[in-house]
């Protein structure tokens, strides 16, 4: 059995520091937590925020392609769990012919969000992921697409793996980073503990500063 379930947010694990998507069905009494790489999580943020990037993702990428040879993701589908691994399939369709595409669920997401494609999970790995090491919401406070993307996008430190992948996602002009941060202001949103704590760890200073 296949439950449908759709992202509900991104979190950050703090024993690992890495990101969480969070998936939950429609009527909310069941929810699954992957932890995804950074880049991906920034994909997913991206999409959920609706934010253009001046040339296309990778996942933006993907959807041309398959746009242009008019094939679309009819579901993706999360189906395993392995040592703490997730797996799951890509469900396309191109005229009559129908294809399944082994993928990472962090991809398989990114895609299917931005292609409005269905999300479903197998009921078997909603009880296996029962027995992963979860943070609970206290531990884990869920961070908006929004102030995830100007987590990441800040160059918190010179030379970093983040603060490379920054540069590159703002471009050269570091209009993207502005922008996020310019809509913030905009929506009158208070910045999160998290960021708050980010941005003073940026800046050496205490958050009370």
């Amino acid at each position: 059995m296949f439950v449908e379930m759709k992202v509900r947010g991104l979190a950050l694990d703090p024993m690992s520091n890495m990101p969480i998507i969070i998936l939950r069905d429609e009527e909310d009494k069941r929810s699954l937590p992957i932890w995804v790489g950074i880049f991906e999580a920034n994909a997913i943020a991206l999409e959920l925020e609706k934010i253009a990037t001046p040339r296309p993702m990778t996942h933006d990428l993907i959807k041309n392609i398959l746009e242009a040879i008019e094939a679309r993701v009819v579901k993706v589908v999360v189906t395993d769990l392995k040592e703490n691994t997730f797996f799951a399939v890509l469900h396309l369709q191109q005229g009559d012919a129908e294809y399944t595409v082994d993928s990472r669920p962090s991809d398989a997401i990114a895609l299917a969000l931005r292609v409005a494609a269905p999300i479903y999970v197998d009921e078997d790995v909603v009880r296996k992921a029962k027995s992963l090491e979860v943070p609970t919401k206290e531990e884990a406070e869920p961070v908006r697409a929004d102030e995830w993307m100007l987590l990441e996008l800040w160059p918190m430190k010179a030379g970093g793996a983040r603060g490379v992948y920054a540069g590159s996602l703002r471009g050269t002009d570091g209009r993207l980073g502005a922008v996020l941060v310019q809509e913030m202001l905009l929506r009158e949103r208070p910045l999160s503990p998290e960021i708050l704590r980010r941005v003073a760890e940026y800046l050496g200073v205490t958050p009370d500063d």
